[in-house]
């Protein structure tokens, strides 16, 4: 029997939502991988780089497989996304990868977010559920570029004032277009009514904080 209370009709804009989200992402860290300065670095920054576009291939193919194109799915995400990504430009290497840092871990928690109560978990289906969650299965990357920018703080403590500041205004950023998504008819039902929403950014603010004070740096 089929859950009536299931809408199959949010799940592309879920889709084109997480596929522009992922190639972005991609994006990012294959630039920023140019600039790093060890080789290490920049193969590791690279492996996470596929990474991103692996998980976008996973989202593509899903759009593909409901009979909608790619590009015109993405396209209603394309501004919002890129103007974020202006406004938080890094001016170094290290600025960088704490911008990857909150933003990945920030897109994480919001995967996560997808599902959790029983009313939006009947919101998406099997596959979409199941999709979600091995897209946001990101760990390895969030932990990499914690300890990354941890030694680079440990080595050189001019960092820790900068990148606070630095890390305080991509979070700013983030929240604030987080907030435009959630306000989306396409995309803000997942996550629940008005209320579950204003708590849900309350909740990605705390775990932002605790992510860095885990740093030793200020929120």
């Amino acid at each position: 029997m089929v859950d009536s209370s299931l809408d199959r009709s949010l799940e592309p804009a879920l889709y084109g939502l997480m596929a522009y989200r992922e190639l972005t992402a991609f994006e990012r860290l294959s630039s920023d991988a140019r600039f790093s300065p060890t080789l290490k670095d920049r193969m590791e920054l690279a492996r996470l780089a596929v990474t991103e576009y692996e998980h976008f291939e996973l989202v593509r193919a899903a759009l593909l497989d409901a009979g909608l194109e790619p590009d015109a799915a993405m396209e209603p995400y394309v501004d919002g996304i890129d103007r974020l990504h202006e406004r938080t430009r890094p001016g170094d290497w290290h600025e960088s990868l704490m911008k990857a840092y909150v933003m990945d871990a920030l897109t994480s928690d919001l995967y996560a977010a997808l599902g959790t109560g029983p009313e939006e978990r009947r919101l998406l289906g099997d596959s979409a559920r199941a999709l979600v969650e091995r897209v946001r299965r990101m760990d390895e990357q969030t932990t990499w570029l914690a300890q990354r920018l941890q030694r680079a703080i440990d080595d050189d403590e001019r960092l820790a004032p900068r990148l606070a500041l630095w890390g305080r205004r991509v979070v700013g950023e983030s929240l604030t277009q987080a907030r435009r998504l959630l306000d989306r008819d396409d995309v803000g039902p997942l996550f629940g009514g008005t209320d579950a929403r204003a708590a849900l950014l309350a909740t990605l603010t705390q775990r932002h904080s605790r992510r860095m004070s885990a740093l030793g740096l200020t929120s």
